[in-house]
C-alpha cells in the first residue's frame, strides 16, 4: 500500500493547532504597505482559523498533520 503524500503547497500555508483546528496567515501583508492603513496592517498580523466549510478539504491535503 503506498503512502499518502502531503500537498506541499498546503503544508506551507496551513498548520494544525494542538486541538486540531487549522490556522493560516492572512494575505496582502508582505508588500505595498504604504497605501494600507495602520488598522488594516495590524489586523493582517493575526492568524485566522479556517472556516468550517473549507476544513474538510484542507484536512485531505494535510493527511499527516
Amino acid at each position: 500500500m503506498p503512502k499518502i503524500k502531503t500537498n506541499r503547497a498546503a503544508a506551507k500555508r496551513f498548520r494544525k493547532t494542538g486541538t486540531g483546528k487549522i490556522v493560516y496567515r492572512k494575505s496582502c501583508a508582505s508588500h505595498i504597505l504604504t497605501k494600507k492603513t495602520t488598522k488594516r496592517k495590524r489586523s493582517l498580523r493575526q492568524s485566522r482559523l479556517v472556516d468550517k466549510t473549507n476544513k474538510r478539504t484542507i484536512r485531505l491535503l494535510l493527511p499527516n498533520g
